[in-house]
């Protein structure tokens, strides 16, 4: 590892994140229950059932498996308050803008700080439109920085959203300190490399995003092959002490939606046990990197002066009488 990132008596990095795009169903059973011909699916607007709530289940899992993770938390624009009338009818505005949640939602209230004190991370997941937008961004961080009551280390922009540098010159203005948006929306690996990366040799870092679980083929008819994809990406991580950054998005937890999808995200953190990986939040990795270069920095500060300072040799020059 040429940045140094892999915590002491470990062989990788595994970084788990989860961006909270929605807590509720809108429009998914009605257009799941014509796509597969399902009717059942219907049955998720019944009084009671939401399956995209999965944030006990994740903890759950989690605890069970000493691990904690990363959740991004999204502050959307709504359609029919910020959009022109002219974008209503557009699907593509509804999948964007229909049916998000609130951050005063008491319920995102109470999960937020229920995650926070219980040693989750809460980060920022920027709004479709905002790795373009400074003041936008900031309030968003603001918005759920008072819901948290601290401030939030880093995130990922929705969608993958980036320009490169200027978004992350946006995140460093803003206050953040890394930024895990760097991947692939329709593939996996490592492609942007094994380390965090420093774009402006300083202390902002990007974590790539290695595997988003949307990605992965055939999870729900062919579990065994996709598990096949994650031991490959395991073993490579291994191999070149590599940070692997994950993305789960919770809604995939639910087996009546995604079946298979919470099955393997538990095999993955306890294979990536087996084989010795540091397994947590980026956060808390940013945290260590960060600690570890205090120290590096100090040690070479401590060697420049010893080799500056008078020998035998070299005795200091006089100056005139001591006092």
């Amino acid at each position: 590892m040429s940045d140094g990132a892999i915590p002491a008596d470990h062989s990788f990095a595994l970084c788990l994140t989860h961006d909270v795009d929605r807590v509720r169903k809108t429009y998914q059973p009605l257009y799941y229950a014509v796509k597969n011909g399902d009717p059942s699916r219907l049955l998720a607007h019944l009084p009671g059932q939401n399956s995209f709530w999965q944030f006990e289940n994740i903890m759950a899992i989690e605890e069970e498996l000493g691990v904690r993770s990363a959740f991004y938390f999204l502050n959307e624009r709504s359609l029919f308050r910020d959009k022109p009338l002219r974008t209503w009818l557009r699907a593509e505005y509804w999948k964007l803008y229909v049916g998000r949640y609130s951050m005063d939602d008491p319920a995102i209230f109470d999960v937020v700080r229920t995650l926070d004190a219980g040693g989750w991370e809460v980060g920022l997941h920027g709004s479709y439109e905002s790795y373009r937008d400074t003041d936008r961004l900031r309030m968003e961080k603001e918005k759920l920085e008072n819901v948290l009551g601290h401030p939030v280390l880093g995130g990922r922009q929705h969608y993958l959203n980036l320009d490169r540098p200027d978004t992350w010159r946006r995140h460093s203005e803003i206050g953040l300190s890394y930024d895990a948006t760097l991947g692939q929306t329709d593939d996996y690996g490592f492609e942007h490399g094994y380390d965090p990366l420093r774009p402006f040799d300083d202390e902002f870092v990007v974590f790539p995003l290695t595997l988003m679980e949307l990605t992965l083929p055939d999870v729900e008819s062919d579990p065994e092959g996709a598990w096949e994809e994650c031991e490959k990406l395991l073993a490579e991580a291994r191999e070149n002490e590599a940070v692997m950054t994950v993305l789960w998005h919770p809604s995939y937890f639910s087996d009546a939606d995604h079946p298979n999808y919470g099955a393997l995200y538990r095999r993955l953190i306890e294979r990536a046990q087996e084989m010795g990986a540091w397994v947590g939040p980026p956060g808390e990795l940013y945290a260590s990197l960060e600690d570890r270069s205090a120290v590096e920095s100090a040690e070479q500060t401590k060697e420049l002066t010893v080799e500056s300072a008078p020998t035998h040799e070299q005795q200091p020059t006089n100056h005139g009488p001591q006092q």
